[in-house]
């Protein structure tokens, strides 16, 4: 199956395991979207996350993060930025501030998959990908 926005995809079966309470969700692996899970990993939006090659593909199985008391999930709310129809992209002086800060952006710079924080000081711009929060 040929999907024209992979990231969208991603971001899609995220949200809808979020509104399903499941605990793990399984999504089609590429190289973008492990760096996507270990950036999110990494700020506390996921519980885990692990890399299956099984077949040419392989799979990404994401432990979803959620409160222990109340079971609200970590991850409220994550969009999609930049299409491909219309690319987004943001330099260090206009820098997206999620949520006034509490959220991140996760952004495709020359030095990688990650947040809008750490490109800042790195002081490098780039495609903004999502927001999350």
């Amino acid at each position: 199956m040929m999907n024209t926005d992979p990231i969208a995809d991603y971001l899609t079966r995220v949200r809808n395991a979020i509104k399903a309470n499941h605990r793990v969700v399984e999504i089609p692996a590429s190289n973008l979207k492990k760096e996507m899970t270990k950036v999110l990993f990494d700020k506390g939006y996921i519980t885990n996350y692990k890399f299956e090659d099984t077949n040419t593909q392989g799979t990404i199985k994401i432990a979803l993060k959620y409160n222990p008391i109340t079971k609200v999930p970590a991850i409220r709310n994550i969009s999609r930025v930049s299409t491909p129809g219309l690319r987004r992209y943001a330099g260090v002086e206009n820098m997206p501030r999620v949520l006034n800060g509490l959220g991140i952006a996760i952004l495709s710079t020359s030095k990688g998959i990650m947040t809008d924080k750490e490109a800042k000081n790195l002081n490098i711009g780039g495609e903004v990908l999502c927001y999350v929060y």
